[in-house]
């Protein structure tokens, strides 16, 4: 693709440099609009990765504020990156979205409504103890759906009532920072992101992982002063906030590193995966941070890739089958694709994969709040295609995944790593209560 930026722009601002090389590389092939959520389900080319290229590149190039529809499409853009494992050209359309959202969030007044359900997010979300008192304010007020959904703005409030959960499970005894010893031999030392909104929803997984890997040889640690990894505001523009964020993540592990050294930084959610592997990327061009984040970045691995180093192996019956749910932010942000299935295999799983599971399930960090028409049509596709395959059980490596399709399916839906951790030797996960793996269960005892 042919640009006119001009060369004093380039020099002087090195992400516009960075999105004009990205640009260049798009050669209009469209192959990017057969893959596209959006461009599926509406048919709309500037609701397809190309068609949002050209509105970028013309909203950056004139250097201009966004437009009402620029931001009508942006914003519809899951940021799924099925676009970037189709392109044949290697678009890193990650970069160049991420950078067109900071400029609208940057050039554009949105609506009061909207400006306001968007602050409300970026302060509760990241923020456990603020999100754990929204969610039960949110019980309280579900009975109320129906009616808030007729008033303006209410579509959204009625999708994030129809989101949280019925109860909230208690906080993990293993909160806070400490160090889990491996059991016997150690043989790897790693961190476990902590995270933000995972450890309200579902501590669970967390204290699977913690389990599982111990009892591998693997010493876990929690760094103090970790946080949020910063991928919810960092998606909706707000880059100060998930720059800051994201600092503050590299100097709590940069501090672990320096004190007996990391052999890997273990994440849960797939999504906080993929921002955090791209840290050296956001902070290139701080010269505080550059060498710094991209330690942190390198270190950085999904579970199911640490999973692939273990011998894993059943500790008691299994053999059911699961349908697998690739989130997009592994199989296209990090592309990984066979570590998941591999883990689940090793211990004893049939595994199953639905069909078109290259399409996003809706979830997509808050889309599934601030698009919940668009949502809920993916949610029901993917549905669908899972419940086609006949499993007994859905896995998934990202939260957001696991509470979209929960909300349309009676099928369990639980953390790969939660099954794996039950299939050796852990407890059996709550979800898989009253689904006939109790027999199971206690087979082994």
């Amino acid at each position: 693709m042919q640009t006119t930026f001009a060369p004093e722009r380039l020099e002087a601002d090195p992400q516009l440099a960075s999105s004009e090389k990205i640009l260049r590389t798009c050669v209009h092939c469209g192959f990017c609009t057969a893959t596209c959520p959006t461009y599926v389900l509406l048919g709309d080319e500037l609701d397809s990765p190309r068609g949002r290229i050209y509105l970028i590149k013309d909203m950056l190039e004139q250097d201009r504020p966004a437009t009402t529809e620029v931001v009508r499409h942006v914003d519809r853009c899951l940021s799924c990156l099925s676009c970037m494992t189709t392109c044949p050209s290697g678009v890193h359309y990650m970069h160049l979205v991420d950078h067109a959202r900071a400029h609208i969030e940057k050039t554009y007044r949105r609506p009061p409504l909207d400006r306001l359900m968007r602050a409300t997010l970026a302060f509760v979300l990241p923020h456990p103890g603020r999100f754990r008192l929204a969610l039960t304010a949110a019980r309280l007020a579900r009975p109320f759906a129906g009616l808030l959904a007729k008033l303006p703005g209410g579509p959204r409030i009625a999708a994030m009532l129809a989101l949280a959960p019925a109860a909230l499970p208690a906080a993990s005894a293993n909160d806070g920072a400490r160090t889990f010893k491996a059991a016997g031999e150690r043989k790897a030392r790693v961190a476990l992101l902590q995270g933000c909104a995972q450890k309200v929803l579902e501590p669970s997984i967390n204290d699977a992982t913690i389990r599982l890997l111990t009892r591998f040889g693997v010493e876990v640690v929690h760094a103090a002063g970790e946080g949020c990894c910063g991928s919810l505001v960092h998606h909706m523009g707000r880059e100060e906030e998930s720059l800051a964020g994201a600092r503050r993540n590299v100097d709590a592990w940069t501090r672990v590193i320096e004190d007996g050294g990391l052999d890997a930084i273990v994440v849960t959610t797939s999504g906080c995966g993929t921002t955090i592997k791209d840290y050296g990327f956001m902070l290139r061009d701080d010269p505080a941070y550059a060498a710094k984040a991209a330690r942190v970045s390198a270190l950085a691995k999904d579970v199911s890739e640490v999973l692939a180093t273990l011998p894993l192996k059943p500790a008691r019956p299994t053999g059911q089958t699961v349908a697998y749910h690739a989130a997009c932010s592994i199989q296209h942000g990090q592309q990984i694709r066979e570590e998941p299935k591999a883990a689940l295999k090793a211990v004893g799983f049939q595994v199953k994969e639905p069909a078109e599971g290259h399409l996003c399930c809706g979830s997509a960090g808050t889309y599934n709040i601030l698009q919940p028409e668009i949502a809920t049509r993916l949610r029901d596709r993917k549905v669908a295609n899972i419940e086609r395959v006949g499993g007994e059980v859905v896995a998934a490596g990202n939260i957001g995944c696991l509470t979209q399709i929960r909300s349309g399916t009676a099928l369990p839906a639980v953390h790969t790593v939660e099954l794996v951790d039950w299939a050796t030797g852990g407890p059996l996960p709550a979800a898989l209560e009253g689904h006939g793996f109790e027999g199971m269960a206690d087979a082994a005892e």
